[in-house]
């Protein structure tokens, strides 16, 4: 036999020599590590590649998005064009009276509807959340408030309890949730002053309340478009302690 065939040979007999042989068990540990890197190797590139959010959303979400944050600026630019057209009208000396009167009483009313001492009514939503495990807690009833003051929500009422920026959330030991000391229990009801359909576009956002809300065991949240919310809980102003207005 030649030398390149016998070196073949002797190849051939060794390798089947290694695999009929039992392995050791540092050889059995070192096999066990790397099926266990492998294995986590897989799981972390299967889950950067499934993350949620905005990348992967659809693209009809995108647009809903999109529009919404258009609707928003439109409804800023309106609002700064009428604080202009009240400042010409406080300037001019025509009717300046008049005009002043008209601004002092626009701005109670919308400072009562913000403080909550004066009912209000309007086109907006009601988003109710069926929880008969009682398995949701204070902080998605807040991240839900949250969404929808940063839609534009004008006037909020939680279950019977007027909800301004003062009002807290806990999580009731008795059950349900602490609203600003008022107990409340599900299915929780949240009526909402504002544009119904930005509104109802950022509770559905992906990864937004509903998202959150259909995760939690026997949970479901439910929004109603509406063209007229009223809302009727008022909430009671406190005389300051300490504070006193400064005289001019």
């Amino acid at each position: 036999m030649s030398p390149p065939e016998e070196r073949g040979a002797q190849m051939v007999r060794r390798l089947w020599v290694a695999l009929r042989a039992r392995p050791s068990r540092p050889q059995m540990a070192i096999a066990a590590l790397c099926g266990l890197l492998a294995f986590g190797l897989v799981t972390q590139v299967h889950a950067t590649s499934t993350t949620g959010g905005l990348s992967s959303a659809r693209t009809d979400d995108l647009l809903g998005i999109l529009a919404d944050l258009d609707n928003r600026a439109d409804r800023l630019r309106a609002d700064i064009t009428d604080l202009q057209a009240s400042d010409l009208a406080l300037r001019s000396g025509t009717g300046q009276n008049r005009a002043a009167l008209r601004e002092a009483r626009a701005r109670a009313r919308t400072l009562g509807i913000l403080t909550g001492t004066l009912p209000a009514s309007g086109p907006g939503i009601v988003l109710t959340i069926s929880d008969p495990q009682g398995q949701v807690r204070a902080d998605v009833l807040v991240d839900a408030l949250q969404e929808l003051r940063d839609a534009g929500a004008e006037a909020i009422q939680l279950s019977g309890v007027r909800v301004v920026a003062s009002t807290a959330l806990l999580d009731d030991v008795g059950g349900g949730v602490d609203v600003s000391g008022r107990r409340v229990t599900p299915p929780y009801r949240l009526a909402v002053i504002g544009d119904s359909r930005t509104l109802a576009g950022a509770l559905e956002i992906p990864g937004g309340v509903s998202d959150t809300v259909g995760r939690v065991p026997g949970a479901h949240a439910e929004i109603t478009l509406s063209a007229r919310v009223t809302i009727t809980a008022l909430q009671v102003l406190q005389e300051p302690r300490y504070a006193r207005p400064v005289r001019r």
